[in-house]
């Protein structure tokens, strides 16, 4: 809780990467995160925040039960993870992150990671401690993965496409109309409705027009 305190992201990522629990709580009942975020230290919250350990991953590349092959690759775990703690979350982002690694820029890759997101969504949910903002952030890059599918099963131009419908603006004012609305539709395919992170969101973007 110090550490987060004292706005150093590095170490505090290092602290992280050792092992250090997040939700652990100090003498007056806040985490790391949230007194960090008290004393206005939000590089180190959102550090936190985005942070997701390799091992939690690394589970999906090991068969489980009855499964005689794992849903996740080993070779995709790292593009993958890399992906998962970013804390860019603009859409062109994610999308160039997939582009520059030839592991991921194909279907059948895509296909693996998008349905391993979605498992952590559900786990994150299910969990005792739920965390619905990494919940929501899983959903969040499946959904862009499922668009990348489609733009390289139907595009010529394939995530190159993808990128600029994601940038084109509208005539009149330049506003990413394609953007905002495949943001919208993620946030309406959560399969949480009981969330309280969802709610807000509806309440906060559903009265803005596009």
């Amino acid at each position: 809780i110090f550490l987060a305190n004292s706005g150093n992201k590095e170490i505090t990522w290092m602290m992280l990467e050792a092992g250090a629990e997040t939700d652990v709580v100090n003498s007056v009942g806040r985490t790391a995160a949230q007194m960090a975020a008290f004393v206005g230290q939000h590089d180190c919250v959102t550090v936190i925040n985005n942070f997701f350990p390799r091992e939690r991953l690394d589970y999906y590349t090991k068969p489980q039960g009855l499964d005689k092959e794992p849903k996740l690759p080993v070779k995709l775990a790292g593009p993958l993870h890399k992906i998962i703690t970013t804390t860019n979350m603009h859409p062109v982002k994610i999308v160039l992150l997939v582009k520059e690694n030839p592991l991921l820029a194909e279907v059948e890759a895509l296909q693996k990671c998008y349905r391993v997101l979605d498992l952590i969504c559900e786990k994150c949910m299910k969990q005792k401690d739920m965390n619905e903002v990494l919940a929501m952030k899983m959903h969040y890059i499946s959904c862009i993965f499922q668009k990348c599918i489609t733009f390289l099963k139907e595009r010529e131009d394939k995530l190159d496409g993808f990128i600029k419908s994601l940038l084109k603006g509208r005539d009149k004012d330049g506003f990413p109309v394609y953007q905002e609305k495949l943001i919208r539709e993620s946030i309406r395919k959560f399969p949480y409705c009981e969330a309280t992170l969802l709610q807000q969101l509806v309440r906060s973007i559903a009265p803005v027009e596009i």
